[in-house]
């Protein structure tokens, strides 16, 4: 039987108090970005219904989950480009309304997981991920994992890397990164080499395929 599940990532920004409006309002700029490049990895493409929350609170609808982590990674990727970052809590299971003019007065199982895990994810963490159907351990420490290593990247490996992972189905090449960096293409790849975009780029495509194989779209019979 089909199953409406979804994933939903909540947010918010790290160390907001300390920055001004301007600074928020591009952080929020860059989500949207992020949510733009994310809606489109779905055929058709799908409106994430970005929305924002109490200043510096967000949250997303990924309709496919098996695209989850990798948006999350994109969405950070594109907040510490621009010298910000964010806790991500990613939640999947079922979701029973997008809500009306914006995901405010969304519901669904996936929502309040992702809102409970946002809640409890700490000061060190920067990813978590949790799930109603046969939660898998093993998913925790990845994201734990690319959460750590995203947050050595500096601003300019953040923007190279951004790009290089923003699509699931084809590799962007060193090249069409330069040129839209306006940088040679060796500067690309001492940015991303630096960033470990290779090793993410395996994960990310590998846990994709994983959970693309455990039909995460279908409910347990």
């Amino acid at each position: 039987m089909e199953s409406n599940l979804n994933a939903v990532l909540t947010g918010d920004l790290i160390g907001s108090t300390q920055q001004s409006a301007d600074r928020i309002n591009e952080a929020m700029m860059a989500i949207q970005t992020a949510a733009n490049i994310i809606a489109a990895w779905h055929t058709p493409p799908q409106d994430t219904r970005f929305t924002r929350y109490r200043g510096d609170g967000w949250q997303i609808v990924v309709r496919q989950p098996t695209f989850a982590l990798r948006a999350a990674v994109v969405i950070q990727a594109k907040l510490i480009a621009v010298g910000m970052e964010s806790r991500i809590s990613i939640g999947i299971g079922e979701v029973t309304s997008m809500g009306t003019a914006n995901l405010a007065d969304a519901a669904g199982e996936a929502f309040e997981i992702s809102g409970k895990e946002l809640d409890t994810i700490g000061t060190l963490r920067r990813i978590a991920l949790n799930q109603t159907r046969s939660p898998v351990y093993e998913d925790g420490l990845i994201a734990d994992l690319l959460g750590e290593r995203m947050g050595k990247w500096t601003q300019a490996q953040a923007e190279a890397a951004a790009m290089m992972l923003a699509s699931p189905i084809r590799i962007v090449s060193l090249l069409e990164i330069a040129e839209k960096l306006k940088i040679s293409p060796q500067a690309v790849n001492d940015r991303t080499r630096g960033a470990g975009c290779a090793v993410i780029r395996s994960v990310l495509q590998r846990w994709e395929g994983l959970k693309g194989r455990q039909h995460w779209d279908r409910k347990d019979d």
